[in-house]
């Protein structure tokens, strides 16, 4: 096995959108208990190569359960280098604005649907940012378009599975980092959420390179590519 990859970002030219998912889930593929505890599926190593990828991200960007859930930070606190800016989708605005990413300062973006915009520009600290949307849910290549004119290029979708579930149905991502961790939770929220294939022939199958993470494996998948 190889060993840990460096940032997939480092190599992207500018002006071409380039967008990562990145999730951490148990050998029996769940990334958090019934109850939505995750912390921490991964370890040590894990938390701080997530880190590494925020610190070359211009933006993170994670759905309102995962705001929800884990009330996460998103900064690159664990290694040098600058946090990206946060970007939280949440259709309705029905998030309060006492989490950490709506109260702490850094930039953060707020994207909510656009017929549904109205008030303040603004939930706490954070920007709202007017997202064509459709039954609950945002037209995601608009997203990375609206990003994109804000400088905001290098795309981390951090989770939850739901969000990086929709990237990945959508066509949108040029890469995936999956943690594989030696756990098995039993039940739980599954990792992906996708249309089923009716047989596995007709699956697409991934090619990916596997890399060590202390006591956990990293399984990076270059979007393009197939196994033979």
């Amino acid at each position: 096995m190889a060993e840990a990859p460096p940032s997939p970002f480092l190599g992207v030219a500018g002006g071409e959108s380039f967008v990562l998912g990145r999730i951490a889930q148990s050998l029996d593929g769940r990334i958090a208990t019934p109850s939505g505890a995750s912390r921490w599926i991964g370890g040590a190593e894990d938390l701080d190569h997530t880190h590494r990828l925020r610190a070359s991200a211009d933006a993170v960007l994670v759905g309102a359960a995962t705001v929800a859930a884990d009330d996460p930070r998103l900064t690159t606190r664990r290694v040098a280098g600058p946090s990206p800016v946060r970007v939280v989708l949440d259709p309705r605005r029905r998030l309060g604005t006492g989490f950490h990413v709506f109260q702490d300062g850094g930039p953060t973006l707020l994207c909510a649907a656009a017929d549904g915009i109205a008030g303040d520009a603004h939930h706490g600290k954070a920007v709202v940012l007017a997202v064509p949307c459709r039954g609950g849910v945002f037209d995601l290549h608009a997203l990375r378009d609206q990003l994109a004119l804000r400088g905001l290029r290098r795309i981390l979708v951090e989770g939850g599975g739901v969000t990086l579930s929709r990237f990945l149905a959508a066509g949108l991502l040029d890469r995936l980092h999956v943690t594989l961790a030696p756990l098995l939770l039993g039940d739980g929220i599954p990792a992906f959420a996708l249309p089923p294939a009716a047989t596995p022939a007709e699956a697409q199958r991934l090619a990916w390179t596997v890399h060590p993470l202390g006591g956990d494996l990293l399984l990076d998948i270059v979007f393009g590519t197939s196994a033979r």
